[in-house]
């Protein structure tokens, strides 16, 4: 699945701004310490929108191109915000076999976005991801740290409503 750019606009702080600059001072002549920044950036934004790859890019003087290569490589980041409840389901052999690729569609027609993307009230984000080991409960979702199995299509509405949808 190809991560992409968020389609909401960027919403920085000046005070988040002045953390990224200060952790991008005390690393910018080591660029063996580019996924440290990026990591502590996304400890502080949330996620790695295309304004803080610039800011990265400019303070430790590599590439944007690299910025984003190292991004889009490692699962462990993110292009695009995560919502107050961030749904992910599982698309791992066991759960998809049961039916968790319908899941998902499902769940992306009811809030009105793909994968990776987040709402417009950035309440929710809707990510794929592979095996989270509850293969005996397949399908499988995730809602932050609530754990849901054994699903049909029929249980999304259920479990969107307790969130608030």
């Amino acid at each position: 699945m190809q991560k992409k750019r968020s389609t909401l606009p960027f919403k920085g702080t000046p005070e988040q701004e002045q953390q990224l600059k200060a952790v991008i001072e005390k690393y910018k002549d080591d660029s063996s310490c580019l996924m440290r920044v990026m990591q502590d950036a996304q400890e502080i934004y949330g996620y790695l929108p295309f304004e803080v790859q610039e800011m990265i890019a400019d303070g430790m003087n590599v590439p944007v191109e690299k910025v984003y290569g190292v991004a889009t490589f490692y699962a462990q980041f993110s292009l695009s915000p995560k919502g107050e409840y961030n749904i992910s389901v599982c698309l791992g052999t066991a759960c998809y076999v049961k039916g968790s690729g319908d899941i998902f569609n499902k769940l992306s027609e009811k809030l009105g976005i793909g994968a990776d993307e987040c709402t417009a009230d950035g309440k929710f984000s809707l990510t794929a991801c592979r095996c989270i080991g509850a293969c005996g409960l397949a399908p499988v979702l995730t809602v932050n740290d609530d754990v849901y199995g054994r699903l049909t299509v029929e249980d999304v509405p259920k479990i969107l409503a307790k969130y608030g949808a």
